[in-house]
Formats: C-alpha cells, sequence, structure tokens
C-alpha cells in the first residue's frame, strides 16, 4: 500500500521560510516522479514542482521559480520542498504527488497546511 506523508508545514512570516518534506513507503521510489501540489478554498490544485526519478530534472510553476526548490532523496525514499521568500498567496495546503514514470500509476498525500502572514 502506497503511503505519502507529508511534514513541515506550519506558520511563516512574509519572507521566511519553510521546508516540506514527503516521505514515501510502499513503492519503489527511485522508479517514481515526485511533485508538490498546493490548493485553496473554492480553488483547483495546482502545479507548484516536480523532480524527475534521478533527481536529474526539475520543473516549476512560474510563481514559484527563483523561490522554492524541490529535491528528493531516494535513499530515505523523501522528497522536499524548500519555500524560501514566502508571500500570503502561497498560503494552502500543499500535497506531495507521485507518479510512476511509464504514468501508470499515481498517488497523493494527505496534505500538509502552509499559511503565510504579511
Amino acid at each position: 500500500q502506497v503511503q505519502l506523508v507529508e511534514s513541515g508545514g506550519g506558520l511563516a512570516q512574509a519572507g521566511g521560510s519553510l521546508r516540506l518534506s514527503c516521505a514515501a513507503s510502499g513503492l519503489p521510489f527511485s522508479s517514481y516522479v515526485m511533485g508538490w501540489f498546493r490548493q485553496t478554498p473554492g480553488k483547483e490544485r495546482e502545479f507548484v514542482a516536480d523532480i524527475s526519478w534521478s533527481g536529474l530534472s526539475t520543473y516549476y510553476a512560474d510563481f514559484v521559480k527563483g523561490r522554492f526548490t524541490i529535491s528528493r532523496d531516494n535513499a530515505k525514499n523523501t522528497v522536499y520542498l524548500q519555500m524560501n521568500s514566502l508571500k500570503s498567496e502561497d498560503t494552502a495546503v500543499y500535497y506531495c504527488n507521485a507518479v510512476h514514470r511509464s504514468g501508470s500509476d499515481q498517488s497523493w498525500g494527505q496534505g500538509t497546511q502552509v499559511t503565510v502572514s504579511s
């Protein structure tokens, strides 16, 4: 059974930083593209960033480029999202996502709340 467990969310001030972690179990982690999405009430879930199974390729939404960094540690089955220069509009529930590199399987974490105060 695949489990993705996010941690590291919380309250930060505008301009501050947080680091999210997502620990994966029940899947061959190094075969999965890992990503982060976020969602606010009344809006659709939106893509934030993802990282290839090897960690060599990353992709970011325009609104986080230069501020957020995604990384992974395949030995620890964990993906991270370092969030710097936080803005109030970054307030959302952040979800970890895993997609098999073949596209055949997808899983979501339960989400972690990030609140940025201005």
